[in-house]
């Protein structure tokens, strides 16, 4: 006899899901499965979107399935893990990511990058290797195999670190594999905004010249004065591109819109690489003649493989990475939504959720800053704690 889901996966859990296209987020009680001999289970406090998520709740990939509970940027504390579990303990602070399983036995999953495995299976929105769905981190708790969970620092703050488990490896990935890494080069960052403004910092950790490369001129002081650009070109203006002509190393191109490509392909050095990670919703056009001549690259990245998630994130405490946050409360989660359709969003927000159990937990979105001080709302196991910065 075939058991239910509920029988497979017997833990009640509280999270916020979509039931339809709509992609309308509202409260959602579910069940995750008991803690494995290889798992981990976590209490979450912080959770980030990305617009992956937008776009699965909206069915805008035509593969969604309902309820939908999204969520991959997640961080938490450790209260279980399974008897044959080695890198973790109780009282831990743990991460997981986009992936929740894949094959362990393809060419890319043996060699450490399991997000390009044939059968990768994604955090939430996806099916794992019981046939249930995957739920995932705008929920109160989570369980995953320790192989697919990353170590926290304790030196590393949650709240901030909670969107580098996709927005950092996302950028941190591209910089390290196409050796755009080496102090003194000269790397070009497409977008600030959520992945361009961890891209920057991790790009000046890693001792580089960085310019920030934006269609708004009004971004210019920000990116400069207070994320520590070198410098800024607007992509439009004819004059500043020329003068940028073949000064680059490299690219890391974070804009999902349609956008031409051969005036980034113009700014590169003979062999440069322009590497894209944003997922526009119509073909670009792909310029060959310059390639020809310059030799040099267009490339795709997408996340990173669990050994160098870990890495970025052991690179982040160090240099003191986190992405730019913020607090609001979680009934603002379908307004915050609609302000990523309308691309009015900026750096991150962290959400606040109070259970069905009267505890709290912290989910994070993109958001334009506001003045500060602003007001945080931590939830310690039922109870509030409010401080201003």
């Amino acid at each position: 006899m075939v058991e239910s889901p509920e029988q497979q996966h017997p833990k009640k859990a509280f999270g916020w899901a979509a039931r339809d296209s709509s992609g309308v987020l509202s409260p959602f009680k579910f069940s995750r499965r008991e803690t494995g001999k290889n798992d981990v289970r976590f209490k979450v406090l912080y959770c980030g979107i990305c617009h992956t998520d937008l776009h699965m709740i909206k069915n805008e990939w035509g593969n969604s399935t309902y309820p939908l509970l999204p969520g991959h940027e997640i961080v938490g504390v450790v209260t279980e893990v399974g008897t044959k579990v080695e890198k973790f303990k109780v009282g831990d602070h743990v991460g997981v990511g986009y992936m929740a399983g894949s094959c362990q036995s393809c060419d890319s999953c043996s060699t450490n990058a399991a997000n390009y495995c044939p059968k990768m299976i994604a955090t939430s929105g996806d099916q794992y290797h019981d046939g249930t769905p995957t739920y995932g981190g705008y929920s109160d708790i989570m369980v995953a195999n320790e192989h697919f969970v990353v170590r926290i620092p304790d030196s590393l703050p949650l709240d901030g670190a909670a969107p580098l488990l996709c927005a950092g490896v996302t950028t941190y990935s591209p910089l390290r594999y196409f050796g755009l890494d080496k102090p003194g080069m000269h790397v070009g960052v497409v977008g600030v905004g959520g992945l361009g403004h961890v891209a920057l910092k991790f790009a000046k950790a890693m001792g580089l010249k960085v310019t920030m490369i934006s269609t708004s001129p009004k971004k210019k002081e920000e990116a400069i004065e207070n994320l520590g650009a070198d410098s800024f070109l607007v992509s439009h203006d004819e004059g500043q591109m020329q003068g940028a002509v073949g000064t680059m190393d490299g690219i890391i191109d974070t804009v999902s819109a349609v956008h031409p490509l051969l005036p980034l392909v113009g700014l590169l050095k003979s062999n440069g690489k322009l590497v894209l990670l944003g997922v526009p919703d119509k073909p670009l056009e792909l310029p060959v003649f310059p390639l020809l001549m310059g030799r040099k690259i267009i490339a795709g990245s997408v996340i990173g493989g669990m050994k160098e998630t870990q890495e970025m994130i052991d690179f982040a405490a160090k240099h003191n990475i986190t992405a730019n946050i913020e607090v609001i409360s979680i009934d603002y989660v379908n307004t915050a939504m609609k302000r990523l359709v309308k691309a009015d969003v900026k750096y991150r927000l962290t959400f606040c959720i109070r259970n069905v159990q009267g505890k709290v937990s912290f989910w994070t979105f993109f958001v334009i800053p506001t003045t500060p001080p602003l007001l945080h709302i931590i939830g310690l196991e039922g109870f509030w704690v409010l401080f201003l910065y």
